[in-house]
């Protein structure tokens, strides 16, 4: 009876380590992956914040946590699984369903560009106004869920390229971590950005003269920081949706543009002392001129279809 007792303890000591093993290849597999798609977790948190913009104090948290919900379901249950079937059955197709999600961004930065430029064109600040408070919401909750999920598809991509070569299991749970803690990182960072003046009104309310002045500055700061982080959105769904297309067109051996964007890169990398966050930063505005190249193309063929409709 003994022995087999301790036969049975043998035994659940080797699952016990078997299990720890695996949660090892998965959390080194899972921070592999997610440090390699850091780039595109900083766009999604300059993107989200403006969409949580012109409502009520009481409606900023339950916004985010909308956007948050609906990140979540385009991670666990749209793109894990087809990221997994896409590598399994159809890895040729990974490239050409990315580029498009690429031009989508690119498309959508234009499109807000283009309308900042011209004011006076098809959309009328006016229609914001007529729909009701549920309705607006609603509005931009559903863009900003369907921004995010083409911002998660390149997280799940890249992250995906990185454990390829694990087996199934690791490469389920591995995403399935990175999807899991990156919402809870950049959602938890938003939710903190849209609350800031109100932390700042809190604080200006208290004794300490230091602990006043800094809530007021952050009340007086907090619209000029939401306004530059509207731009900041912008110019990263440009980059990340540039940067996406080229990467694309360098896969199927049209290499020119990547070429080119890798020599401006160099060039401004010489600059001595900084040459590394000069090189980067080169590469970053020349994949988002790219990217406003062919999203304003996007922009102009969209916008010129239902006049053309209409006249004919």
């Amino acid at each position: 009876m003994a022995s087999g007792l301790f036969a049975l303890l043998d035994d659940v000591a080797g699952i016990a380590k078997i299990a720890a093993a695996s949660v090892d290849d998965v959390a080194g597999a899972a921070g592999k992956a997610g440090s390699k798609a850091i780039g595109v977790v900083v766009d999604d948190t300059a993107v989200t914040p403006g969409y949580a913009m012109g409502f009520t104090p009481d409606r900023e948290l339950p916004i985010v946590a909308k956007i948050a919900v609906g990140s979540l379901r385009n991670k666990m249950i749209f793109l894990l699984p087809g990221a997994l079937l896409l590598s399994a059955l159809a890895p040729w197709a990974v490239t050409p369903i990315l580029m498009c999600g690429g031009a989508y961004l690119c498309f959508e930065a234009s499109e807000k560009i283009i309308e900042a430029l011209n004011p006076h064109g098809d959309h009328d600040p006016t229609d914001d106004l007529a729909l009701s408070a549920k309705d607006l919401e609603a509005q931009k909750v559903g863009g900003a869920i369907r921004t995010d999920l083409i911002l998660s598809a390149e997280i799940m991509a890249i992250a995906l390229s990185e454990v390829a070569d694990r087996p199934l299991a690791i490469q389920a749970a591995a995403l399935a971590a990175v999807g899991v803690l990156i919402t809870v990182l950049v959602y938890g960072v938003v939710a903190f950005i849209v609350k800031m003046d109100d932390i700042g009104l809190h604080m200006a309310e208290r004794k300490a003269a230091l602990t006043r002045a800094i809530g007021r500055g952050l009340v007086k700061g907090m619209p000029g920081v939401m306004n530059a982080l509207t731009y900041v959105g912008t110019a990263a769904m440009l980059w990340v949706g540039g940067g996406i297309l080229v990467h694309g067109l360098d896969h199927f051996g049209v290499s020119a543009v990547e070429h080119g964007v890798e020599a401006i890169g160099h060039a401004a990398a010489t600059v001595p002392g900084v040459g590394a966050a000069t090189g980067w930063a080169a590469m970053a505005a020349a994949y988002g001129v790219f990217g406003l190249a062919v999203g304003s193309v996007l922009a102009l063929i969209v916008h010129l279809i239902p006049k053309r409709a209409k006249s004919a």
